[in-house]
């Protein structure tokens, strides 16, 4: 069988000498010694000044909505996974969906700038598939319309822009690191904010608003990251650079056999911006080939996955809205299994399918 995915693991060996270390500790959970090495180890890696680590990315999403003061409506794209939008509903914020642009996926700034009114609290944009949004254009209307962006980042970890970690980007960035992400700690997340009463309010915030023993400060909720977590963080984070490359070979494959079709469409990737090779979207004609190849490639074990459908304009708890664009990507795109192990005699099967009913 192979999945859209498939998760990378240490040495059994290298992820058993952190539990040792847990188990002869006693210190489980509540920011221990490994969450506070990761914390560093990533604000290093993401050259940023503040990380705070979460048990997973929708609550990083929700603390971000509290830390800004998120209320009433706030702008996001309709084509990413459903946490971006549901973590806003969760917190009693209305979603206004901006439609996106054909080619890059990402969030449409002039659509965007059409749905700012009084009642705009945030602007929160995706990095789709790692791809970065036109920050120039967002930051302008954020200025402008004194609006904060938060940055869902769940599929942009190690992307840089014009040279700078993408991290640094809007007001805050906040990461996923579940197991399905190029950086892993098996569940959990991150919130990368800019100064140290931002960070302060945040480790409160995921703490019950628990100071200090036998203190309450405000309303808090428990989002903290255990010391397992942290020590699978601690192993991927050394052997990312080679995850990296092994997905760069395999993505450069699919390049290389699909971008000559004028059958399907891929997306068009920031040209100042590296690539982490999360992901391989496609692009077919209709929904119809799309099913097609997908029930073929599923009838011989290999299993893409539709990311992202439905368009989240029409979920059943927001507002009815519009964005054609979005709607109509998202029932013709399918991820292709894209992870460092796939083999090219696997790879070419898929290759073929897509070939022979394109």
């Amino acid at each position: 069988m192979i999945n859209v995915t498939k998760t990378y693991l240490p040495s059994l060996e290298k992820y058993q000498d952190y539990v040792r270390q847990i188990f002869e500790s006693g210190w489980l959970t509540n920011n221990g010694r490994f969450t506070q090495a990761l914390e560093a180890r990533l604000a290093e890696y993401l050259e940023v000044p503040y990380v705070v680590l979460v048990s997973n990315g929708t609550l990083a999403l929700q603390i971000a909505y509290r830390l800004l003061d998120i209320k009433n409506e706030a702008i996001t794209t309709p084509f990413t996974f459903v946490a971006t939008s549901s973590s806003m509903v969760w917190e009693g914020i209305e979603p206004l969906f901006a439609d996106i642009e054909p080619n890059t996926f990402n969030v449409n700034p002039s659509k965007v700038k059409e749905l700012v009114s009084k009642n705009t609290s945030a602007i929160v944009a995706v990095h789709v598939f790692g791809n970065p949004c036109d920050h120039e254009s967002l930051n302008q209307i954020s200025k402008e319309k004194s609006i904060p962006i938060i940055y869902d980042a769940a599929h942009a970890f190690g992307v840089t822009y014009k040279g700078e970690s993408i991290a640094k980007l809007g007001d805050i960035s906040t990461f996923s690191f579940h197991a399905t992400k190029i950086f892993h700690t098996i569940e959990g997340g991150a919130i990368v904010v800019k100064d140290k009463l931002t960070y302060d309010k945040a480790k409160l915030l995921i703490n019950f608003g628990i100071p200090g023993y036998d203190q309450i400060a405000e309303l808090g909720i428990n989002a903290k990251m255990n010391e397992f977590q942290a020590a699978m963080g601690l192993c991927i984070l050394d052997s990312l650079d080679l995850i990296i490359e092994s997905r760069k070979k395999v993505f450069e494959r699919y390049l290389n056999e699909l971008l000559p079709l004028t059958s399907l469409t891929l997306q068009r990737f920031n040209p100042e911006a590296t690539n982490n090779y999360a992901y391989f979207p496609v692009v077919f004609q209709n929904e119809e080939i799309l099913l097609k190849i997908k029930e073929v490639l599923n009838g011989i074990e290999i299993f893409p996955r539709r990311y992202f459908y439905p368009s989240l304009e029409g979920l059943n708890y927001v507002k009815p809205q519009s964005a054609p664009i979005s709607e109509s990507i998202s029932k013709r795109v399918l991820c292709l299994p894209l992870f460092g192990e796939l083999e090219w005699k696997e790879q070419k099967r898929i290759v073929e399918v897509i070939k022979a009913n394109t």
